[in-house]
């Protein structure tokens, strides 16, 4: 992976734009003040939707994000899921997008669980992972701006399906019987 997606914590000014998506944003900065190390739940929908995926295969989408393609948002890592910070919109448009790929159609590919209009999300500290913090919470790219560029479905959906494919090795071959006896006919006479 990149290394900027070695971030240690959330700038001022991304700390202003995460808690402008809360109802009463001078009540969350104000709280960050006092408690560096709190997780805060934030509603998703205005400000940002969030694409939540198993930390495995959140990590592929992430590793085609910045490798192949245009980078990520904000990412954070929550309760053992990656949580990929999208443009508003998202989380209504992308699962149709997923279904017209026939995404998941397989056992190797997790389900995304998309959080949008309604929804809201925990979001680690913006100081870092404090000691009292779920095991794992913490940003893994932090926002550093009051506008950070967000991806939209097309997207993610383009990085999911590459990650996807990539968690999955397609071969026309059937695969090998374990029983069969194998002969070596290349010493023939």
């Amino acid at each position: 992976m990149s290394s900027c997606l070695d971030a240690a914590g959330v700038t001022p000014d991304g700390a202003a734009w995460l808690a402008s998506a809360g109802t009463y944003p001078r009540t969350t900065l104000a709280l960050w003040e006092e408690q560096p190390g709190a997780p805060v739940v934030l509603p998703c929908g205005s400000v940002f939707d969030v694409v939540n995926a198993p930390s495995m295969f959140g990590s592929r989408i992430l590793d085609r994000l910045w490798d192949e393609g245009p980078g990520s948002g904000p990412v954070a890592v929550f309760r053992g899921r990656m949580l990929l910070f999208a443009a508003p919109g998202t989380a209504q448009r992308l699962p149709s997008l997923l279904g017209w790929e026939e995404f998941g159609r397989t056992e190797h590919i997790p389900p995304l669980l998309c959080h949008g209009n309604g929804d809201a999300v925990t979001v680690p500290a913006p100081g870092g992972a404090p000691e009292s913090a779920p095991a794992g919470a913490r940003w893994l790219v932090a926002p550093d701006t009051r506008h950070p560029w967000l991806p939209g479905p097309e997207i993610l959906l383009w990085a999911a399906v590459r990650a996807a494919r990539a968690a999955v090795r397609i071969s026309i071959f059937p695969p090998a019987d374990q029983d069969a006896k194998v002969y070596d006919v290349s010493r023939r006479r």
